[in-house]
């Protein structure tokens, strides 16, 4: 008899409920104390054995562990599974270092042991990390993506399996992968198949409730690989199915910024540079958990960058697009890359401050300092950065200021969130930039190979 994807035990099947598909016996037939049987042999590397015993941890992985069938050698399986659960999962969540929290090991791992699309999409993730530094070719993660896309096909013909969270989480990646190919069509097509997943889930917020890494992770890579937000962002009283803010979004202000005033800029910029400032001044005192931070940086940069209706022409190209792409900027740069690089936005987004900035430095003062200071620090390593060391000496000797620590009370006075590793981060730029001998310091990329290559520099881990 043709063996079939073992979905479900036999007691799950009859009562239509869900099966986490344990064995020898599933959470739900152990918890009512009834034989658990499956109807078909189990997609398995590695049949049971009397020698199977049970590691603890996240960190573990037990060799006798059943999971869906790969055109794999068992060695070769075990020793991509221990790169994604050790390595991987930690590149692309960088929040959480908790091994026993992160949640592609408590939430992403545990579906990927039972559905096997999402198991071959997160070996290939992990296969073409260790490809890249091998450096023999892609033949392995070719085949894996082969393999995914194949089983993908199959799932989606079912509408109540295509809306799992498995699915959109396979989908999602698989796009990444595709863009960091440089197959932008391929990138594209799955960026859009996750979008109608999306809605016919009900919304992203009706994801959010259910399944938050799904929700944040599409939301911002679909972002990164189009250029352009792909969900809206709720309004000032969290109405809409967009993006929310964070709860301390709607606390009251009781600073204003020094810097700016509301009549320089647009008003969508001036709303998010004002929040923004009260926010970062509270944080000062009460520390924003880093889900926090890129729950806030989603928020800010698919609300700066979302399509509107055209506005008035800006007061001054200066004090409305170059704050915009500032605060862009330096959001990204404060949260790090997560899921996926996001390299490619910052550099257009520098590429744009630098177009912008008026070329006899016209508002000389703290404002300008901060922009030239945050675009400094994300250019590194463009062709914007010569330029931006450039006007660093020249506002640095307009101003009279020989070091970065005369510069960064201005600076800090725009908009500023406290925290050692980012000042340190700051300092060797600028002070490299003004001639000074001290080690450059940038902060470090998620390395998801083969996109995001190491560079020689120190790193600061955020």
């Amino acid at each position: 008899m043709h063996q079939t994807l073992r979905r479900s035990c036999s007691a799950c099947a009859r009562a239509k409920s869900r099966c986490d598909l344990r064995k020898p016996h599933c959470s739900r037939c152990a918890a009512r104390n009834v034989l658990c049987v499956y109807a078909n042999e189990p997609l398995s590397t590695t049949p049971p054995s009397p020698r199977r015993h049970q590691l603890s941890g996240f960190g573990s992985v037990d060799p006798f562990e059943t999971y869906p069938q790969v055109r794999l050698g068992k060695d070769h399986v075990q020793r991509l599974i221990h790169s994604f659960l050790h390595k991987i999962a930690f590149q692309y969540y960088p929040l959480d270092h908790n091994p026993h929290s992160n949640p592609f090991l408590v939430s992403w791992w545990p579906l990927a042991l039972g559905d096997p699309v999402l198991f071959h999409v997160s070996l290939q993730t992990a296969c073409l990390d260790e490809e890249f530094f091998g450096r023999r070719g892609f033949q392995t993660s070719e085949q894996l993506m082969a393999d995914s896309v194949v089983l993908l096909r199959r799932k989606v013909h079912d509408v109540a399996l295509a809306m799992q969270d498995s699915t959109i989480n396979s989908v999602i990646t698989l796009a990444t992968i595709e863009y960091g190919k440089g197959n932008r069509e391929a990138a594209q097509m799955h960026v859009a198949g996750a979008k109608r997943l999306i809605d016919m889930r009900g919304g992203l917020q009706a994801v959010m409730q259910t399944s938050p890494l799904t929700a944040r992770m599409v939301s911002w890579v679909s972002m990164l690989i189009i250029g352009a937000p792909q969900f809206e962002t709720q309004d000032e009283d969290g109405n809409g199915d967009g993006i929310s803010p964070i709860p301390e979004w709607s606390i009251p202000r009781f600073v204003e910024p020094s810097a700016l005033s509301e009549a320089d800029v647009e008003p969508e910029t001036w709303n998010v540079f004002a929040h923004l400032y009260g926010i970062f001044h509270r944080a000062n005192r009460i520390p924003l958990p880093l889900l926090r931070l890129h729950d806030l940086t989603s928020f800010v940069i698919h609300r700066l960058l979302s399509p509107s209706s055209p506005p008035e022409p800006p007061p001054s190209p200066l004090r409305s697009d170059c704050v915009r792409c500032g605060i862009i900027l330096y959001m990204l740069l404060l949260q790090g890359p997560i899921y996926y690089t996001h390299a490619a936005i910052l550099r257009k987004t520098t590429a744009r401050l630098v177009a912008q900035l008026p070329a006899g430095g016209g508002a000389s003062g703290a404002l300008e300092l901060w922009l030239v200071a945050v675009g400094l620090v994300a250019s590194h390593d463009t062709p914007s950065y010569g330029t931006l060391q450039d006007r660093a000496r020249a506002l640095s000797a307009l101003l009279g200021l020989s070091s970065w620590h005369e510069a960064s009370a201005l600076v800090k006075s725009v908009l500023w969130l406290e925290a050692p590793a980012t000042e340190y981060v700051f300092q060797s730029h600028w002070d490299t930039a003004l001639g000074h001998d001290c080690p450059l310091v940038t902060f470090g990329p998620v390395q998801i190979a083969p996109f995001v290559t190491s560079s020689p520099e120190n790193k600061v881990d955020m």
